[in-house]
């Protein structure tokens, strides 16, 4: 049984993981120059949310 304050709690830390500009470990850029737009992401969080970036991710890690 989960406690009922877990899942807020839980749901809050992934928030402010998101908008964490120190702990990111993939930079995303988009367009060109001198348009270009930058994203820190998380590897994990992509993984999980994403079947088609999951694809690219598992894909670049056996090059690696």
């Amino acid at each position: 049984m989960t406690d009922n304050k877990f899942l807020p709690k839980l749901s809050q830390n992934l928030l402010e993981i998101l908008d964490d500009e120190e702990y990111y470990d993939i930079t995303i850029e988009v367009g060109n120059e001198p348009n270009v737009k930058i994203f820190h992401a998380h590897m994990v969080i992509l993984n999980y949310r994403s079947p088609y970036l999951r694809r690219i991710l598992s894909t670049n890690k056996k090059k690696s």
